[in-house]
């Protein structure tokens, strides 16, 4: 389907409970973008790990570990000559500033992930707009470039936080990438578009760069980084990938990993038995698993595929994040088995 018949296919009302937000209809072969990102945080302040109490040896002990961690994935990517998007987390811009250059130096794009990775669902607009703010100002002072992308925690931009959207339209940045069209019990608006939309909140839009899925008997399947990259086989991506090159117009899937994921050497967390499971579920296995998802494909950062999209915005589908055809509100969607 091309850019220039979305407006037709858009006014068939008809479609919104189908399965034409990019549903698995077979396309004339096209090329595939993939965006490669990572969600920059310690990984102390992972969701499952909330309710723990950590002292500063516990927290200084991660975040050293994110040093080398995000270190390798550096190295890594610069023998692969790969770029992608970083999605930091504010306060480490003052913490790991040496770090956070680095990514740039090496032609990597930093976004912001909030200033101290709190969901979405822990503020008001005007605490939210704050801690973005925070956070927008603290990497651009470090890296020296504008902060134009971002991604909230636990992908925690969800029907009841839409209004979340207008604040970063506010606050100037050109793409959300928080949403996936996933049930869960932590996130997701399952009936979102596959593929890049026009995200509005309660009154601006935002271009919305959705993580990946894998649709599945009118079901959208989680594959597209995390805990499901490192429970699912890599033919999983790998057919999300083609399926959204078939289906999916702009043809865009979006990646998305965390460095203490390929820390297998990590102490582990005191989680209990689900949430442990979730967490370091094929963790041992995640660096060779990488770089052959890695080797042989081509991968962009966010902001590119952001500035080509702007140029066909109105010809990009527009969902209402807060619609009755979203989903149903955070907390009464069905539980994955992993984050």
């Amino acid at each position: 389907m091309a850019l220039s018949t979305l407006k037709h296919w858009r006014q068939d009302p008809a479609h919104d409970q189908r399965e034409a937000w990019y549903g698995p209809a077979v396309q004339p072969a096209k090329a595939v973008q993939v965006v490669l990102s990572f969600d920059v945080e310690e990984h102390f302040r992972i969701e499952a790990a909330s309710g723990l109490a950590m002292d500063s040896s516990f927290r200084n002990y991660y975040s050293g570990r994110l040093e080398t961690s995000t270190r390798w994935l550096l190295d890594q990517l610069d023998e692969l000559a790969i770029k992608g998007t970083f999605f930091v987390v504010g306060e480490l811009a003052r913490s790991h500033a040496k770090l956070v250059r680095a990514m740039v130096q090496a032609g990597h794009e930093v976004a912001s992930h909030s200033w101290n990775h709190q969901r979405v669902h822990h503020h008001t607009p005007g605490s939210f707009r704050e801690d973005v703010r925070k956070s927008k100002n603290a990497l651009e002072q470090i890296t020296g470039q504008e902060v134009l992308g971002y991604r909230a925690p636990t992908f925690s931009v969800v029907p009841r936080t839409a209004w979340a959207l207008d604040v970063l339209v506010e606050l100037g940045f050109a793409y959300d990438s928080s949403i996936y069209p996933v049930w869960h019990d932590r996130y997701g608006v399952p009936k979102a578009p596959r593929g890049p939309f026009r995200a509005k909140g309660l009154q601006e839009e935002i271009l919305e760069l959705p993580l990946a899925t894998w649709r599945v008997l009118r079901t959208n399947i989680p594959v597209g980084g995390g805990g499901y990259f490192r429970l699912f086989p890599l033919s999983f991506i790998e057919r999300a990938i083609d399926q959204v090159r078939r289906s999916c117009d702009p043809a865009i899937a979006v990646l998305y990993f965390h460095p203490w994921e390929f820390d297998p050497e990590q102490k582990r967390l005191p989680l209990g038995r689900l949430n442990a499971f979730r967490t370091y579920v094929g963790i041992k296995r995640s660096r060779e698993r990488l770089l052959t998802l890695l080797n042989g494909r081509l991968f962009t950062r966010a902001i590119e595929v952001a500035k080509d999209l702007r140029e066909n915005w109105r010809d990009l589908v527009k969902f209402e994040v807060s619609g009755p055809n979203a989903s149903n509100l955070y907390g009464t969607e069905r539980a994955a088995p992993v984050s």
